[in-house]
């Protein structure tokens, strides 16, 4: 079967096993998280979910357990914008010492109001990038030898890259919409940057979903929302089903032909190719691919949250 952007997370698991994998997925209470996690789980993986809410995840793990009844879930706390959180419970697990096969970092925020996080990061910046930088720093002692982490990024990148002079951004009037952009760049250069300094051990990709309506959105002003739409629909995007969005994430996770890919952006199905003028909407910016500035964000990203990777 060729897969696309309609397949869906069924579809690219046929006739894959995953028995006495485990795989940790962050944000997984809800929209894209959850449905990786059943999928995962449908093909024999345990599935360890994160959230920032006792509750959502009390509530995600009833559900997954009755839609996957034969397969093994638990649940985490983490707030990934607060760095004592991601500690906390890194350090936890590293204690237990369960494998972890598929770690995949799919928690996020999208144009938040102007704030910051615990740790006084703008908030996209520091939940999105530093955030999962931080946990995938604390996990390394048990990350699977050929294991695979794979970090949501987003067609939103498309919009600007990193400004590596103010991160934070205290030097520009803060926009939300190009604040999210810098995080999700931020999130393909984590990969990039993640799989040169350890090929010889893993795989690192990141995954555009495609455009899917979740609470990922839940801070967008309801003209704004309009108006994306409208913008959508007008450029010829088509919005996907949860099922299709997590779709790519399942496949950068599972998909044996990525095994000499690693540090690639992937949407729908497929490692993504450069945008062209014919179609500036569908593929990667040309900075996605920035090797010097992965280098350079890997490197603040450690000073910044005082983590280091082994």
């Amino acid at each position: 079967m060729t897969l696309s952007k309609v397949s869906t997370t069924n579809e690219v698991l046929e006739g894959i096993r995953l028995d006495g994998k485990h795989a940790i997925i962050t944000g997984a209470t809800g929209g894209l998280g959850i449905e990786t996690a059943r999928a995962l789980a449908s093909v024999g993986a345990s599935v360890t979910i994160t959230g920032r809410s006792s509750e959502k995840i009390e509530a995600a793990l009833e559900t997954l357990r009755k839609e996957v009844p034969e397969a093994l879930f638990d649940g985490k706390l983490i707030d990934l914008a607060c760095l004592s959180s991601i500690r906390g419970t890194a350090s936890d697990m590293v204690a237990v010492g369960r494998r972890i096969d598929l770690l995949i970092n799919n928690a996020g925020v999208m144009m938040t109001p102007e704030g910051k996080t615990a740790d006084g990061f703008e908030m996209q910046f520091g939940t999105n990038h530093l955030g999962h930088f931080a946990l995938t720093a604390g996990l390394m002692p048990i990350i699977a030898e050929c294991g695979r982490v794979i970090t949501l990024s987003s067609g939103a990148h498309l919009r600007g890259s990193v400004d590596l002079d103010d991160l934070n951004w205290e030097s520009r009037d803060y926009d939300p919409s190009l604040a999210y952009a810098q995080s999700k760049t931020a999130n393909a250069w984590f990969a990039l940057e993640l799989h040169r300094r350890y090929s010889d051990r893993l795989l690192a990709f990141s995954v555009h979903p495609g455009v899917i309506e979740t609470d990922l959105m839940r801070h967008l002003p309801q003209t704004l929302f309009d108006t994306m739409r409208e913008a959508i629909k007008r450029d010829g995007v088509e919005e996907k089903t949860v099922e299709q969005g997590a779709a790519t994430s399942v496949w950068a996770a599972t998909a044996p032909e990525l095994t000499q890919h690693g540090g690639s952006y992937l949407a729908d199905c497929q490692i993504a190719k450069p945008v062209t003028s014919e179609d500036p909407r569908n593929g990667h910016a040309p900075w996605a691919y920035d090797v010097e500035g992965a280098k350079r964000l890997f490197l603040v990203s450690e000073t910044l949250t005082s983590v280091r990777f082994p």
